[in-house]
């Protein structure tokens, strides 16, 4: 049985079938990473942390990372240890916030999705000084941006480096809940309210409970696609009661006007969640649905009002609703992933969803967060396919061969 809401749109139940595959391969990577046993998963951490710390100038061989913008990622200063240039100059070396902005960027983007390398459990690597690049960076591009977890101390670290670069910036921090993990959901609770105590509210826009935890349940429990069904609202009943704890405990902290929301795949809001919270974050992926690059704006903009957008709305609370994920992959490291069917991933195209979408969206008040800003070595060590390559920046940070948008967004 098809999810609500995919039956009126083309490629629906192909988006579904590779929605579930994601999404369990996403769960996987989380569950194998709390019992240590992902070897390939801690291999591509290590990538991260290397790659973080160094930011190696050197690409892979697909076309998504040869090429990058003239001003990222050769101007600035080498560590004379290794070599390496930093992406990001800056004036005072002890101010992160006197760095100087890079002309191929621009703050087009309504927000973008966010996970700083090195930051799955068990071998943490995050660390402040490789934040703050990727704010320098970030900030340049958007004005929010969205977190998926908490491990790895990755909310203090973001707040800091905001702080510290006294940029224009708010983040809605992630709880990753996974059902059954009620360990996993505690940890990042506190740790999420660690770093309000240290750094407060006001760079805070939200705190975002799970993350396609209703997809997850449904296909862990023969729930048969339907969010709505009596499976699906055992899930969310599960999930309704992390929200709730989340409320209570923002209540305890005096920071109880902090909006509480969840995110799942586009067909996946439970009437019993949406309810319970103040927003919703939809993925909205054309690739996904094998949809043709050409319509792939227009596609992603239509589900989202049909399918999220009118679930929200007919429910009494009327919760803000945003796209949590969309773009296009640039690569795909083997032939069989390398089209969706009637388009390849490659830069091009991605440059196509960009021209297409960022501008129209911004005008016509679809709030969203593009997926998203670096490339992730570690998804294409353990995934493969097209999973490493959605990132408007190649690993090493610079800019992949994109013009950016100059359109203002809200």
């Amino acid at each position: 049985m098809e999810g609500a809401g995919y039956s009126n749109l083309d490629g629906g139940s192909r988006w579904l079938e590779k929605e579930q595959a994601r999404s369990r391969k996403s769960r996987m990577v989380v569950i194998g990473s709390i019992a240590g046993v992902a070897a390939l998963i801690v291999a591509g951490i290590v990538i991260g942390v290397l790659v973080s710390k160094h930011h190696s100038s050197s690409s892979t061989s697909s076309s998504s990372s040869s090429k990058s913008s003239s001003s990222s990622g050769s101007s600035g200063k080498a560590d004379p240890s290794t070599g390496f240039f930093a992406v990001v100059n800056q004036k005072d070396p002890n101010d992160p916030s006197t760095f100087e902005p890079d002309s191929a960027l621009s703050n087009a983007f309504y927000g973008v999705a966010y996970t700083p390398f090195g930051s799955q459990i068990p071998d943490c690597g995050s660390n402040l000084p490789a934040v703050i690049e990727d704010i320098q960076l970030i900030s340049q591009i958007t004005t929010r941006l969205r977190l998926y977890g908490a491990d790895c101390n990755q909310s203090s670290l973001v707040l800091d480096a905001i702080q510290r670069t006294k940029v224009n910036m708010s983040v809605w921090l992630g709880n990753y809940v996974l059902p059954g993990d009620d360990a996993g959901y505690t940890r990042q609770r506190d740790e999420i309210t660690t770093a309000l105590k240290a750094f407060g509210t006001t760079n805070v826009a939200g705190i975002t409970v799970g993350n396609e935890f209703m997809l997850n349940y449904l296909n862990a429990n023969g729930g048969n696609g339907d969010p709505n069904s009596a499976v699906g609202n055992q899930g969310a009943a599960i999930l309704n009661s992390k929200i709730a704890d989340t409320r209570s405990n923002l209540k305890s902290l005096g920071y109880d006007n902090i909006p509480v929301g969840t995110a799942d795949a586009g067909a996946y809001f439970n009437n019993e969640v949406l309810a319970a919270v103040d927003y919703g974050m939809a993925n909205v992926h054309p690739w996904f649905a094998n949809v043709s690059i050409d319509t792939a704006s227009s596609w992603t903009t239509t589900f989202f009002q049909q399918t999220d957008i009118a679930a929200a709305q007919a429910q009494s609370n009327n919760p803000q609703m945003y796209i949590a994920e969309t773009g296009w992959p640039t690569f795909s490291n083997d032939v069989g992933n390398e089209s969706n069917g009637p388009s390849n991933a490659s830069v091009p195209n991605l440059q196509t969803f960009v021209n297409d979408f960022v501008c129209s969206s911004n005008t016509g008040g679809i709030n969203y967060f593009f997926f998203e800003v670096f490339d992730e070595p570690w998804k294409n060590a353990t995934f493969g396919g097209v999973e490493g390559y959605w990132g408007i920046f190649n690993f090493n940070k610079t800019l992949k061969a994109l013009t950016l948008p100059t359109c203002s967004h809200s």
